[in-house]
């Protein structure tokens, strides 16, 4: 059910059982996991995993698994998110530690938001990044996305709202 896609250097693929070591060890590095929900014990990253693997099957689109296509090494995730309350169709990404800093975030980003923009026809989609996370922030100015402002995330607190148009990506 997961459309897979690709870019020069990256494949995007469905989640899967062997993709869990490197997922839980993201997410039991408290620097790595700040702005993304935090901290998980390892029964707290499996029900992730297995939610980023359900949001797929309840709406059609969520966070693909991003693997190099040399190495076929798990790099991170980037994808769209939507839950049930949440303000706006989101880009989301994380990167595991090792694959920082090659260019693989904003060349995953840029085909994730052209496949929002190209295949699934969405007029606008946001980033929602806490205030103190500049990497990301820099990230989302350099894909071309606008601050408009800063709100109040559900329960996560204060999150600036980046926002891509489909005109950029047209």
């Amino acid at each position: 059910m997961v459309t897979p896609i690709e870019s020069s250097r990256l494949l995007f693929k469905g989640w899967d059982e062997d993709c869990f070591p490197e997922f839980a060890s993201y997410f039991s590095d408290p620097e790595m996991s700040r702005y993304v929900g935090g901290l998980k014990t390892q029964e707290e990253a499996w029900r992730l995993l297995a939610a980023y693997i359900g949001h797929w099957h309840l709406k059609g689109y969520g966070y693909w698994a991003v693997y190099e296509k040399h190495t076929q090494k798990l790099v991170g995730a980037v994808g769209l998110w939507k839950s049930i309350g949440w303000p706006e169709l989101e880009l989301g990404y994380w990167l595991l530690k090792e694959m920082q800093g090659q260019g693989y975030a904003i060349e995953a980003a840029d085909r994730c938001l052209t496949y929002a923009f190209q295949t699934m026809k969405v007029p606008t989609v946001v980033s929602y990044i806490d205030p103190e996370n500049q990497r990301s922030r820099k990230l989302a100015e350099r894909l071309g996305g606008i601050l408009e402002e800063t709100i109040d995330l559900l329960d996560f607190g204060p999150h600036c709202v980046y926002r891509y148009q489909s005109k950029q990506y047209l």
